[in-house]
């Protein structure tokens, strides 16, 4: 079953933009999505998350926080082929 997952992002972050790419690699043909969310453009997201970007998400479960943790991406991708 595919899943879509959520970054939480910024425009202008380069670890954001690093995060975004390395997921979308290991995602690419998977049938998984990545969905950007840029969290400035909510006043609650900018409120909750700061500067605490990129977070990736599935659903309410974090799986990255700041960098790519790759065996925690790894794991998740096993768990969710």
């Amino acid at each position: 079953m595919s899943k879509t997952l959520t970054l939480y992002t910024r425009a202008g972050c380069p670890l954001c933009d690093e995060m975004a790419a390395g997921v979308g690699a290991l995602i690419a043909g998977s049938g998984h999505r990545l969905v950007p969310v840029d969290v400035d453009a909510d006043p609650l997201l900018k409120a909750n998350f700061g500067w605490d970007v990129p977070l990736l998400f599935d659903g309410a479960t974090e799986i990255c926080r700041h960098q790519l943790n790759l065996p925690a991406f790894q794991e998740w991708l096993r768990a969710h082929p």
